[in-house]
Parts: structure tokens; C-alpha cells; sequence
């Protein structure tokens, strides 16, 4: 009887001086129960300016379980880890970062909480080792996503987690850019749960996410799997007119009480600021999804293969995305 697979995914992106000790890691840590599991390693080079992409292509000499994918350019972490769950053969798929700060010397910890019947299992940081202002970022999109996809409120949900072969099936369903990996797995999933690992510092460097890029993400995450924007935005509206006629109510009576009363410039021209500010905000909600509509009927790739690595089927040789 064949042994479970375990595939391991794992984003790279200025990840050079790192990447060599994860996969190291996970190699070891799978050792200990090679009686119970095979396993393979996918790495997708997410367009990194580094040398991430030639200490990708030794290790692939060293440990023939590595898949290698070189993605064109960068788009982005959920846009690779959908890459690389096009490689995966694996009966269980665990996807962690290539910073070493999620703890592959504890994957089993997830994978048994899998094995024991969760559809999905994330890992919880007692303490995470990051600085405040991606702390408060995280709870915020926490709460976001609780509202807008109901994802579940005691759930911690992060890049370290362990799922079933069905979710990632289902998940690969989805063929438009601007994947929101999160979103796509807990669309099948019933049965999941926290396991609790240590966050560790970052072997080197920083985090890629800027600003910018994390409110893009934040940005992709609310619209990709809700129309409460939309919503919200009616909403807004229709407040907005109901004080706006309240407010031209109160203007007229107060001429007719007091016709001395001087016409306020300064009012007008601050109601004039916030209804067009307004009025802007929504439009932009409204333009984010249909440049998203735009995009998908377009085709626009979630991602494209540069060429790629897998010893599995071609024996070292490099051979492009079929």
C-alpha cells in the first residue's frame, strides 16, 4: 500500500540566503516519519530580482523531491502559491513561507490534525514575531475577512497552513487573476482548526510586503469574494441623500424663522467637499470591480511559468508549463 504524499509549497522571493535552510528543514523533519509519509517539495520563483531562482536549481540536484517553477515575473505571493498547487500531487498540502519564520520542524503538528479529519488546519503564533504595525494589520484584515466572507472569528488564518487534496482541487477551480488563496480554500471547507507553533524572527532581511502592496492585498481579499462593498456603498448613498434632504429642510425653515439669516458660504462649500468626496469613494468601489470584470474577460493570467524544474517525469530536464 502506497505511503500518504505530503507536498510542501513555498512562495520564494528574496529568499536566497533562506531558502536552503527551509527546504533543509522540512527534508529533516519528514525523515523522522519516512515510514509513514512520502513527500515532495514545490519552490515557485515568484519573479525574485535576487539569485533565489540559481540556489533553487542546485538544490534540485541535491534533493530530487523538489519541484522547481520559475514564474515570469512577480504577481505576487497568492498568484505563486496557486503555481504551486498546480504541481502538487500530494494526498496533503502544507504551505509555509521561505523566511523560515513558520516553523517547518513543526509541520506535523498540522498534517496530524489533517490525518485526524480537519479539511484545513493553521497554524497559531502564541506570539508573533513581527512589528506592530503588521500585528494591527493582521487583526484588521482578521476582522475584514470575518465580515465580508464569514470567515470564522476564532480562527486564526495565516500563511502556514495544512489542507486536504479536495481543497486545493476546488480551489484550482478558480481561472481569473488576483487569486485571494485564502478565500478560495474556506469555499469547501467545513471542518478546520488552529494548532498552535512558534513564530520565529526572520532568518534575514525584511518583509517584501510594503504598504502599498499589503493594502493592494487587502484590497483583493474584500472584493474577490463579496459584493458587501457594493453594498456598503448603496447604503452610504442612500444615507447620504437622507442627510443631505434633512439638511436642506433645516436650511429652509431656518430662512423662514430668521429671513435675516446670512447664506454660510463655509457649510456650503464643507457639504460640497464631503457628498463629492463621497461620491468619489463610491465610485472607485464600483470601478474596482468592474476593472476586475474587465481583467477576467480579458484573460488576464494569474500567473505565467517562465519554464520549471520536475525530476519527477523529465529527469532533470527543464521543460515549459504544458
Amino acid at each position: 500500500m502506497a505511503k500518504p504524499l505530503l507536498s510542501f509549497v513555498v512562495p520564494c522571493y528574496r529568499s536566497e540566503d533562506t531558502i536552503s535552510l527551509v527546504v533543509q528543514e522540512i527534508v529533516d523533519t519528514v525523515k523522522t516519519r519516512a515510514d509513514e509519509y512520502d513527500h515532495e517539495i514545490v519552490l515557485v520563483n515568484d519573479g525574485s530580482p535576487d539569485g533565489v531562482a540559481g540556489v533553487i536549481r542546485k538544490l534540485c540536484e541535491t534533493y530530487p523531491q523538489i519541484v522547481f517553477v520559475n514564474l515570469s515575473r512577480n504577481f505576487g505571493q497568492h498568484s505563486a502559491i496557486m503555481a504551486g498547487f498546480a504541481q502538487t500531487r500530494g494526498d496533503i498540502i502544507i504551505c509555509l513561507d521561505d523566511d523560515g519564520q513558520t516553523p517547518a520542524d513543526e509541520c506535523f503538528k498540522l498534517i496530524d490534525k489533517v490525518r485526524d479529519g480537519y479539511d484545513i488546519v493553521y497554524a497559531e503564533y502564541p506570539k508573533r514575531r513581527q512589528n506592530a504595525f503588521r500585528n494591527l494589520g493582521s487583526r484588521f484584515n482578521a476582522t475584514c475577512n470575518h465580515f465580508f466572507y464569514g470567515q470564522p472569528s476564532d480562527l486564526k488564518v495565516n500563511s502556514y497552513f495544512a489542507c486536504q487534496r479536495f481543497v486545493v482541487d476546488a480551489a484550482m477551480e478558480y481561472p481569473n487573476p488576483f487569486p485571494f488563496v485564502t478565500g478560495l480554500l474556506f469555499q469547501s471547507v467545513s471542518r478546520y482548526c488552529n494548532v498552535t507553533v512558534n513564530h520565529r524572527e526572520r532568518m534575514q532581511g525584511h518583509s517584501g510586503y510594503t504598504l502599498k502592496k499589503l493594502i493592494s492585498l487587502w484590497t483583493n481579499g474584500v472584493t474577490a469574494f463579496s459584493i458587501k462593498p457594493l453594498r456598503f456603498a448603496n447604503y452610504l448613498g442612500w444615507l447620504t441623500s437622507l442627510f443631505g434632504f434633512v439638511f436642506a429642510i433645516v436650511t429652509v425653515v431656518r430662512k423662514i424663522v430668521t429671513p435675516d439669516i446670512e447664506a454660510g458660504w463655509s457649510s456650503t462649500i464643507a457639504v460640497l467637499l464631503v457628498l463629492g468626496g463621497i461620491i468619489i469613494a463610491l465610485i472607485g468601489v464600483v470601478g474596482e470591480y468592474i476593472g476586475r470584470i474587465y481583467l477576467s474577460i480579458n484573460r488576464c493570467p494569474q500567473y505565467v511559468v517562465r519554464d520549471m524544474l520536475d525530476r519527477r517525469a523529465s529527469d532533470g530536464k527543464e521543460e515549459p508549463m504544458p
